[in-house]
């Protein structure tokens, strides 16, 4: 099967949850699938979930679980780079069927590590492999490169009502 390059992207609420879907849907094919995690840090509900068939699917988290404003703290960044050498491993092992690159277009806008990095990765694909990149504010550079681009716009939020992040529905 050949493999392309995905990127959900945009403001509205709906990317990791696209990802997930892929992700049931790779593992009722048999289909192995490892989601790296760049800015997520705990055990939001999908974890648990998916922690329940590790020889399907894997999660690596490499985020510290706080919102980067202005420039990243070192930790901030070392986290990210630890995530970005994870991915190069899996993309040259090709042990997985898809990798998801969760919020890694955030990680770029936050100063984790560059666009070209990402870029890079990109250009490690072996052609079998799926490669999914999530995150609002994907650069034109991710764009061209990408063969698949979903724009998440969000039109209505209650978070803007005050409703919070809800266990099962947002984490």
């Amino acid at each position: 099967m050949k493999g392309y390059v995905q990127v959900y992207t945009g403001n509205g609420k709906g990317k990791t949850t696209a990802c997930l879907g892929l992700t049931l849907r790779a593992m009722g094919a048999g289909l192995k699938v490892c989601i790296l995690q760049f800015l997520k840090q705990g055990d939001y509900s999908e974890i648990k979930a998916l922690a329940l068939f590790p020889d399907k699917v894997r999660v690596e988290q490499y985020g510290l679980g706080r919102f980067v404003k202005g420039k990243p703290s070192e930790d901030d960044i070392l986290a990210g780079k630890k995530g970005l050498e994870r991915a190069r491993e899996i993309l040259a092992s090709g042990n997985v069927d898809i990798l998801i690159l969760e919020e890694a277009n955030v990680a770029v806008t936050c100063g984790l590590f560059s666009e070209q990095d990402l870029l890079d990765l990109i250009n490690l694909k072996p052609e079998n492999m799926e490669l999914v990149i999530t995150g609002r504010g994907a650069g034109p550079a991710i764009i061209h490169r990408a063969d698949l681009v979903t724009e998440m716009k969000e039109i209505k939020h209650y978070y803007k009502n005050g409703v919070t992040a809800r266990v099962g529905i947002e984490k």
